[in-house]
């Protein structure tokens, strides 16, 4: 007999998942998602625009097997080279 699960537990335990299928998300300050991008040889930015009330704009890189995520205000300078991917949508749990 399996026990009714409410809806926030659900969500609870997706999240959990999602974040154990993905590893750790890291959350940076911009400036220091740009200075972890100086580090990488050939670094790849995943970019999303969003926002609710007023925009955002959303950063993702990998790092020795992290992700690193910002996010800003304004688009963030970044430094040349860098390979970035327009994404529709970026969605970190929790």
């Amino acid at each position: 007999m399996t026990t009714p699960v409410n809806a926030g537990e659900l969500a609870a335990a997706q999240m959990a998942n999602a974040v154990m299928a993905t590893g750790g998300i890291v959350h940076v300050e911009p400036k220091e998602f740009v200075t972890i991008l100086g580090r990488v040889s050939d670094p790849l930015v995943i970019s999303a625009q969003g926002g609710f009330f007023s925009t955002k704009y959303q950063y993702l890189t990998s790092y020795k097997g992290l992700v690193f995520y910002t996010q800003d205000q304004t688009p963030l300078n970044l430094p040349e080279g860098v390979e970035e991917v327009q994404a529709k949508k970026i969605w970190v749990p929790g």
